[in-house]
């Protein structure tokens, strides 16, 4: 159920990692004999010890008291300019690498959770190690170096750039996909799709930022942003739809083994679940690529007029209207013959366009005439009165959507399996029940297009999903959400396990007569008989 706490005991390592830092450092007034009184003062210090101490081990050299010593007397010379001698700093150094990063010396362990022992674990922390050298002289020393965990500590506070992360996921997710472990790949998918949501969200922050004062953008962030966009489009389209493509033919490959999917083990099933989840989140990140694109095009327009507009206001000569206009009028009457020179650059704005001449070329179809009774209408103006009526039209539109799957649903369950024709001679002495089925032609289409998309239906994989994504508040219809709300809603419906819906390949074409479309016609539809099962 918590999937997403598999790894918790890793987190708490490096959590822990930070930890022992704090804990270490605070309430320790050794810090002050030195000038560092402020707290930050001190974890700066200790992070610039941690990354000489990794360049010596990169380099392979000596890293002693003295070197770090001679370190923290050099940037204090030139920077933080504290009264410490060159002996105060080699006991800065002593304190900051065996009071702080050694703990004098203990071992370090920090407890975190671990779901799979239900306990909590020892997790060792470890910074430096240390080892015995001989300079010149058989000088004994003692040098310092960092650990593997030290090195993983130190990396982890330089955050990989932006324009890297995508392809660094892409790289995991096609590792994932080759060796088969969809599960890993399913949460790798989302993270890419998560990751473009908020290329877009930011690209969307910017635009609103430029529309509201475009001087408060710098042309340095608007750089960056556009390289980020750039960099992460960058073949990305033609990738994704080789992945795709990819998951396409697994998911082919496991149908085709076991034409009935009851024939499948429990291993194949999830990977047949997996895999189709990824053919959802790949094509919804294609999309994203798209909104992506042309919300960069957009955002270039949009700053490139923005500052247009500044820069013209710059040439912009203003005048005061009573001492410029009023009175040399009223000294001098006959100036009103030239009052045109003051009102031509008024009107000097290009005529937007609101006509396409492309269109008077099209072929034009005739509109069938329709006869519509007289009606009193009431016509409003507000813009909040429209938006709030294009927002009552979708919640009804939804309404019909949530009628049509729901009695659906409902007379599937009566019988647990029923073709498409079957329901229709059910159906044609029950009139109520067809029209809540099949409210518009164009919406019992639409259902069962994505039911037989989809295939088969598992609630609970559905649900595990909807707790692990974060979906937007929206009123366009969604199978997947509308399906767990109304087994939510409805009792009789919650233990249904799963949903099947397939075309009957020896079925005959069926036949609805009198159906109602939006455009106000009746219609009689045709289609091929479908088979719907439920299982509980």
């Amino acid at each position: 159920m918590f999937d997403f706490l598999e790894q918790y005991t890793r987190r708490m390592k490096n959590v822990g990692a930070h930890a022992f830092i704090h804990k270490n450092s605070l309430q320790k007034t050794t810090w002050k004999n030195y000038g560092f009184e402020q707290w930050y003062e001190q974890i700066n210090m200790i992070f610039l010890v941690l990354l000489y101490i990794m360049e010596q081990s990169l380099k392979e050299e000596p890293c002693t008291i003295d070197d770090l010593g001679g370190f923290i007397d050099d940037l204090n010379r030139r920077y933080f300019k504290k009264e410490i001698s060159y002996e105060g700093s080699k006991a800065l150094a002593d304190f900051i690498v065996n009071t702080i990063l050694c703990d004098e010396g203990r071992a370090m362990y920090f407890n975190g959770y671990d779901f799979e022992k239900e306990a909590y674990v020892p997790i060792h922390i470890s910074y430096v190690g240390n080892k015995v050298i001989f300079l010149e002289g058989e000088v004994r020393r003692t040098s310092y170096f960092l650990t593997t965990e030290g090195y993983n500590f130190v990396l982890s506070t330089l955050e990989i750039e932006n324009n890297l992360k995508l392809t660094v996921q892409e790289m995991i997710f096609k590792l994932h996909l080759e060796k088969a472990n969809y599960s890993q790949a399913v949460d790798d998918v989302k993270g890419i799709f998560n990751h473009l949501r908020i290329k877009l969200q930011e690209i969307q922050e910017a635009m609103s930022c430029i529309r509201q004062n475009a001087l408060s953008y710098s042309v340095e962030d608007y750089k960056c942003l556009q390289e980020e966009t750039l960099g992460a489009l960058a073949d990305t389209k033609k990738k994704y739809e080789g992945y795709k493509q990819v998951v396409k033919e697994n998911i082919q490959q496991l149908e085709a083994e076991h034409i009935n999917v009851k024939k499948l083990d429990e291993k194949q099933q999830q990977n047949l679940t997996h895999l189709q989840i990824i053919e959802g989140y790949l094509s919804r990140a294609i999309e994203e690529q798209q909104r992506i694109l042309g919300m960069h095009f957009d955002l270039k327009s949009l700053y490139e007029k923005e500052l247009e507009g500044i820069s013209a206001m710059t040439l912009i000569k203003r005048f005061s209207l009573a001492s410029d206009l009023y009175e040399p009028l009223l000294k001098d009457a006959s100036m009103l013959l030239r009052i045109e020179n003051f009102l031509r650059p008024l009107f000097n704005q290009e005529v937007e366009k609101t006509y396409n001449l492309n269109l008077a070329f099209l072929e034009q179809k005739p509109i069938r005439k329709k006869k519509v009774e007289e009606e009193e209408t009431l016509i409003s103006f507000e813009a909040d009165l429209y938006e709030a009526e294009k927002i009552r039209q979708k919640r009804e539109r939804l309404k019909k959507y949530k009628s049509c799957l729901g009695t659906l649903l409902r007379l599937v369950s009566e019988q647990g399996k029923i073709t498409l024709g079957e329901l229709e001679i059910a159906l044609r002495e029950r009139e109520d029940d067809l029209k809540l089925l099949i409210p518009t032609v164009e919406i019992f289409r639409e259902v069962m297009i994505e039911l037989i998309k989809n295939r088969k239906l598992v609630i609970a994989d559905l649900v595990a999903e909807k707790e692990m994504t974060i979906e937007d508040e929206s009123l366009e219809f969604h199978l997947t959400t509308m399906l767990l709300q109304i087994i939510e809603e409805e009792s009789f419906l919650r233990d249904i396990k799963t949903i099947k819906v397939y075309k009957v390949t020896d079925g005959k074409m069926i036949s609805f007569k009198g159906l109602p479309s939006e455009k106000g016609t009746v219609n009689i539809v045709k289609c091929t008989d479908v088979m719907m099962e439920i299982e509980r």
